[in-house]
């Protein structure tokens, strides 16, 4: 994604941590296995092998990427169905579009993100253009499901366009890291997007051997997922690589370090968790069995949305 210029961009600081502040250290570190996803883009389900309860009220998760295509390579999803959380689709190097049958839609690139409430029903696509299909290219984005509490399974739903120009920047004390905050709150800032519960979602770039210390919420939980990059997680520097998952415990903060020769690119999230009960069958995320019957039953009757006349569809090669 491009870089950010600090010296034209104003960051904001985050606070020195209070020194009788208590660490959060690493409960477990797992490793993203490889898929494929929609028609066939290449992803690491990030969450894979970890309870569900450390990671409420976060659902899934799959980085896309990073992959270099050749022409005529890259792949999306055709249009599909969603009741009961929300989808987050982040992307950093390449482009998608995205379009959805309660009308929101629109161009994913270049560390813009979309945010989608599927709530109580909505068919969307998201598809890489044509011209991005014909070339190939870079292209590396994440996508995760944040599931929305019993009350609010049922919400309309709500389509949020964050582009990059609008997420909160900050930066370590010592300016060794860079934060792109997209949702919560983080040290006092706010991100520009509107969630249902209290969770905070960003990107942190830390560069070589510097420590990046993050204030944290007590009652939240804390994920640190790698995007790319070496370094290491805790102050006892457990090592991380691409594709790690550390899941932290209870505490005030958490602490992230760069490696020796390389920037480290991570995901930073967490939330209050949801406490509920949780039934999934595909693109539907539910408190109960019956209520994902109804989901498949609403969907087969066409209660979930329409595809509109003029919808987009994935380019397919003459």
């Amino acid at each position: 994604m491009p870089a950010i210029d600090a010296d034209t961009t104003t960051l904001t600081r985050l606070p020195e941590i209070d020194v009788a502040a208590r660490e959060r250290h690493v409960l477990s570190l797992t490793l993203a296995p490889s898929d494929f996803e929609g028609e066939g883009f290449p992803v690491r389900r990030a969450f894979a092998g970890v309870a569900r309860e450390l990671l409420d009220p976060f659902v899934l998760m799959d980085q896309m990427g990073a992959v270099e295509y050749a022409p005529y390579e890259p792949r999306g999803t055709d249009w599909h169905p969603h009741r009961g959380f929300e989808t987050v689709t982040y992307i950093m190097d390449g482009i998608f579009v995205h379009q959805d049958s309660s009308g929101g839609g629109g161009s994913i690139t270049d560390g813009a993100t979309q945010w989608m409430t599927a709530g109580s029903g909505i068919l969307h696509i998201e598809t890489p253009p044509e011209a991005l299909v014909v070339s190939g290219g870079l292209f590396h984005g994440v996508q995760l499901w944040v599931n929305l509490p019993a009350k609010d399974k049922l919400t309309a739903p709500r389509y949020q366009h964050l582009d990059a120009d609008r997420v909160a920047l900050l930066a370590s004390p010592d300016g060794g890291a860079l934060i792109r905050l997209i949702a919560g709150d983080l040290g006092g800032t706010h991100g520009p997007g509107t969630t249902h519960t209290p969770i905070t979602v960003a990107h942190a770039t830390i560069q070589p051997n510097s420590r990046l210390a993050v204030p944290w919420p007590a009652e939240f939980n804390a994920l640190v997922y790698v995007l790319a990059g070496q370094g290491s997680v805790g102050t006892t520097q457990v090592p991380v690589g691409h594709g790690n998952l550390a899941v932290f415990g209870s505490g005030d903060f958490f602490v992230v370090t760069g490696g020796t020769a390389e920037s480290l690119d991570v995901l930073l999230l967490g939330g209050r968790p949801l406490r509920e009960p949780i039934a999934t069958y595909g693109p539907f995320v539910m408190n109960t069995r019956a209520e994902l019957a109804q989901a498949v039953e609403d969907f087969n009757a066409g209660r979930l949305g329409t595809v509109p006349t003029d919808g987009i569809r994935p380019y397919r090669r003459p």
